[in-house]
């Protein structure tokens, strides 16, 4: 197997540390060669607190990942979280030199390149640079603007910036556990590559991450990234209160929250308990379900209105900017029982659970199902998203030149059917880079197709 023909997501988290092997089949579908997981010891609330353990918890993810799937790694995409982390909203714009020549890909680049060079606060970086609307000219909310004439190319663009030093550390524990770090994403984008549809993201809809260490939201409208944010607590905050309330040990307090919690505690009986077995001689300890749910429900809750506190900064309650979609709780924390239904309560929001797993094709075995693997598939996706852009061989220049001068030969005025026709057919060829066919391909066919009309 060659090495182009997978890809590598690593999930750097707060509680486990996962790597996932995968590759895109014929049917555009995702199938997983290999899943590596070990306990992640050196992270804390996201942030890499701990260089030598964390580059161990990833060298044992790794290592597990290649025994199961058979290929060796080097490359990664690389999710990143943590309270550091912030969005801010930017516009900008080029002057073309050439209006005459179609906006490509390049004109886009060249733009968010300038983005790019924004004077950020000190030890801070820009993280992702992501297009929201372009303007053409005079011409406003564009969302693909490739293929269009214009001088002026404008965009809003939404900035995500994180602090240098955590983006560093990061960096050198993969360097140092022996691969070479294709990207760095933001986990609430890549859990919503994974859990979103197209119709929620244009309906309007924020994904709630609850992670070990951080919550992390992004929240989509029209299909365009509206808001992102990280929320400093995760589950594990739930299980330290578990551990402190019914004064256990954190083991007891993680098997009691994932077997027994429950977000709700008037749905939990009065009578019912759960025996925890007692300390070296230690006599067992009874601990009411209901008195573990009304643990769990301050922490959630406080959870729950931090995630509403950034729905009201977006605007989600405004008319225009109403979440149709809701919210898609996702993350190892989505798992507690009846989070759901308070969450619906609490934010007046309808919400679902999101499974990881609906653009997996070989998960027989529903080893992926559980909203814990979110993310890592979500950087699977964006790492398969890198690999067919490189891939897909660009639009050669020489063609783009062939193609104009067959154009101004034949004198054919720009408003004729049959132009518009190629046009179109060359700016959609242009955002295809899964396609067999490569773009200098399609224009030759369109360009084959034109004469043989005039002919």
């Amino acid at each position: 197997m060659e090495k182009h023909e997978y890809s590598v997501g690593l999930d750097i988290g707060t509680t486990k540390i996962v790597t996932i092997v995968g590759r895109r089949n014929a049917h555009g579908k995702i199938e997983i060669l290999g899943v590596g997981k070990a306990k992640s010891l050196g992270v804390h609330k996201g942030i890499v607190n701990n260089i030598s353990q964390t580059i161990q918890s990833i060298k044992a993810a790794v290592a597990e990942a290649q025994s199961s799937s058979g290929v060796p790694i080097h490359k990664v995409t690389v999710g990143i979280a943590g309270k550091h982390i912030r969005s801010l909203q930017h516009s900008d714009y080029i002057m073309r030199d050439n209006p005459d020549q179609y906006i490509t890909e390049d004109d886009i680049e060249r733009l968010k390149d300038q983005v790019k060079k924004l004077v950020m606060l000190p030890g801070e970086e820009i993280i992702h640079v992501l297009p929201q609307e372009y303007k053409v000219d005079s011409e406003g909310e564009i969302q693909e603007p490739i293929g269009m004439h214009g001088k002026r190319l404008e965009a809003n663009f939404h900035v995500v910036v994180g602090q240098m030093g955590s983006i560093r550390n990061i960096a050198r524990c993969v360097r140092e556990a022996g691969l070479e770090m294709e990207a760095l994403t933001l986990e609430p984008l890549a859990s919503s590559e994974s859990v979103l549809t197209k119709e929620e993201k244009e309906a309007g809809v924020a994904i709630v991450d609850i992670g070990g260490g951080t919550t992390d939201i992004a929240i989509f409208k029209d299909n365009i990234i509206r808001h992102t944010c990280v929320i400093p607590y995760g589950g594990g905050i739930i299980t330290d209160d578990i551990k402190e309330g019914c004064s256990i040990i954190e083991k007891h307090a993680e098997q009691l929250k994932v077997k027994f919690g429950s977000a709700v505690p008037e749905l939990e009986k009065d009578s019912t308990f759960v025996t925890i077995p007692g300390l070296h001689g230690r006599p067992d300890k009874e601990i009411s379900l209901k008195t573990l749910a009304q643990v769990v429900n301050a922490r959630v809750e406080e959870i729950l209105e931090m995630v509403n506190t950034e729905l009201k900064a977006y605007g989600a309650f405004e008319q225009k900017k109403k979440l149709i979609a809701g919210i898609v709780l996702t993350g190892g924390g989505s798992n507690l029982r009846h989070l759901r239904q308070l969450a619906n309560y609490t934010t007046g929001f309808d919400s679902r659970i999101g499974f990881a797993n609906e653009y997996v094709a070989n998960d027989k075995n529903q080893q992926l199902k559980g909203p814990e693997y979110a993310t890592s598939i979500g950087l699977l996706m964006e790492s398969l998203k890198i690999r067919d852009k490189k891939n897909g061989v660009e639009q050669p220049e020489e063609i783009v030149e062939k193609v104009e001068e067959v154009v101004q030969n034949q004198n054919v005025a720009a408003e004729s059917p049959e132009f518009r026709t190629e046009e179109k057919v060359v700016s959609e060829a242009a955002n295809r880079r899964r396609d067999k066919l490569t773009i200098g391909q399609k224009i030759m066919e369109s360009v084959k197709k034109f004469f043989e009309e005039v002919e």
